[in-house]
């Protein structure tokens, strides 16, 4: 689907009298200020005066470029929700369909979109790893965690034949719950927020480990590189009969641990994390399923902080932490998704911005 049409049936939340400029111009102007390394309001007006004759080949403009101040208020008055849900529709379009995809789940924190005082807020994404896109976000309320933030989000999104996985703020039976509804799996990472279920499997799964227990499925992974060695032990079992809380959590059916010891300069640290799984014992999937998590860390929150600047961003009036994040996602997507320039995510900008073909190629108009 063309960028220009996904937009065309978003609301508009500006007056019907007085427009002067067209909504889908100014998101098509936004999402090109971002794609070229732009980041802020100004940056939007910038981009569109001085690439005025070229996007007038493709939009209308009726009445020219807009000021900084009209993308300030379209960004703080649009309906974060409804952009959330073209976003999602949009990205579903770019999405190559793969059985038992690792979709992860994680937050992050836009640390300087805050007055005096306040804690920063968070946003709350759904990372596609093998497809290298953000399928969904979602804005933490005030006052409220990620965890009120989930279920909802995961309701957007097609996550059908997919292993959802999540860190432990997220190791929830609701969680689990909105995952069995999707036709998916999860791979849940569990810690002291569990109470007493964290202290009976840790307790079983030990046990289990250190005697060699025949019911564990077990797998190594070594891996090398930077001066770092690390070796992964992975174990996994189906027998969970003496979990008293199993009904309790839908669809569960594994429980499994991760043994990764890392040597680096001399030094040796071991790390021992457990997880709650709805997979049968499969231990190569488990284990796809564990690595494949942090790949949102690498490939998603570290790029939009350090080539988009997310953590920087100041802009939090209205709507425009959740409506300027998910701006972010869209021109990753669209950056990591195309494969005709074998560059990264910021040399990629750079052709964009001395390109103009190229980046008309970005936006598939």
């Amino acid at each position: 689907m063309s960028l220009v049409s996904a937009f065309d049936d978003l609301p508009d939340p500006r007056r019907s009298q007085g427009l002067d400029h067209r909504l889908t111009d100014l998101l098509v102007i936004a999402v090109c200020t971002l794609l070229v390394g732009g980041e802020s309001a100004y940056d939007m007006e910038d981009f569109g005066r001085a690439r005025e004759d070229w996007l007038r080949t493709f939009l209308p403009l009726p009445n020219g470029i807009a000021s900084h101040d009209t993308f300030n208020r379209l960004f703080q008055g649009l309906d974060p929700a409804a952009f959330a849900e073209t976003f999602a529709h949009w990205t579903q379009g770019l999405r190559e369909s793969l059985d038992r995809e690792v979709v992860a789940l994680d937050g992050k924190a836009v640390r300087r979109a805050v007055a005096g005082g306040q804690s920063p807020r968070h946003l709350v994404s759904v990372w596609a790893t093998e497809n290298g896109l953000t399928l969904g976000q979602s804005l933490v309320a005030e006052k409220s965690n990620e965890i009120t933030a989930v279920p909802a989000l995961l309701r957007q999104l097609e996550l059908a034949g997919c292993i959802v996985t999540a860190d432990a703020l997220h190791c929830q039976k609701e969680t689990a719950r909105e995952i069995i509804e999707a036709d998916a799996d999860y791979v849940l990472a569990l810690k002291g927020n569990q109470g007493t279920a964290h202290g009976e499997i840790t307790a079983y799964l030990d046990d289990a480990v250190g005697r060699r227990d025949p019911a564990l499925a077990a797998l190594t992974t070594v891996d090398k590189g930077h001066g770092r060695l690390e070796t992964r032990r992975y174990w996994q079992s189906e027998a969970i009969g003496w979990f008293a809380d199993r009904a309790e959590w839908p669809g569960l059916r594994s429980v499994g641990l991760v043994e990764a010891t890392r040597e680096i300069g001399g030094k040796v640290s071991v790390e021992r994390r457990y997880y709650l799984s709805s997979l049968p014992r499969d231990i190569a999937l488990f284990a796809k399923a564990v690595r494949g998590h942090w790949a949102v860390e690498n490939q998603c929150h570290w790029v939009l902080d350090v080539v988009f600047r997310e953590d920087q961003c100041r802009a939090r009036s209205g709507h425009a932490i959740a409506n300027l994040g998910i701006l972010r996602r869209l021109a990753l997507n669209l950056l990591r998704k195309d494969k005709s320039l074998d560059r990264g995510i910021h040399r990629k900008q750079l052709h964009a911005a001395i390109n103009p073909l190229y980046l008309r190629h970005l936006l598939k108009i």
